[in-house]
């Protein structure tokens, strides 16, 4: 900002100009918020489809890994708002996942330990 302050004249205007004037400074606020949120909205406008042949087609096309966490975060979020509905404490969700347990891994069983694989099994194959 010292550059700024340094070498442009317009904007030791702007600090002087928003320092004085209270008006100014809501003006100026308003169209540093204002103007970027339009230019995004129309941006976003532009760029989004509403085709649904589109749509449909990009889902045909989808591949099985994006087809299956879709399905996850689907069953995932259904049980999570199941839970908000019923008003159950989530508390322990979060106490879980700091001991590095999960709460997904069956439906209605609230905390299960993440099973370690060993690899003593598969060295007891080999030989």
């Amino acid at each position: 900002m010292s550059i700024l302050w340094e070498k442009s004249e317009t904007w030791r205007w702007i600090v002087r100009k928003t320092r004085d004037s209270k008006p100014f400074f809501f003006a100026f606020a308003t169209v540093c918020g204002v103007v970027p949120g339009v230019i995004g909205y129309c941006v976003m406008q532009i760029t989004n489809s509403g085709n649904p042949e589109l749509e449909a087609r990009l889902r045909q096309t989808a591949r099985p890994e994006s087809l299956a966490m879709g399905k996850v975060n689907k069953e995932r979020l259904a049980e999570y708002l199941g839970e908000l509905k019923r008003k159950e404490d989530t508390n322990d969700r979060y106490v879980a996942a700091l001991r590095g347990e999960t709460l997904t891994r069956k439906p209605y069983v609230r905390i299960q330990p993440i099973t370690k694989q060993s690899d003593t099994g598969t060295v007891k194959d080999q030989k």
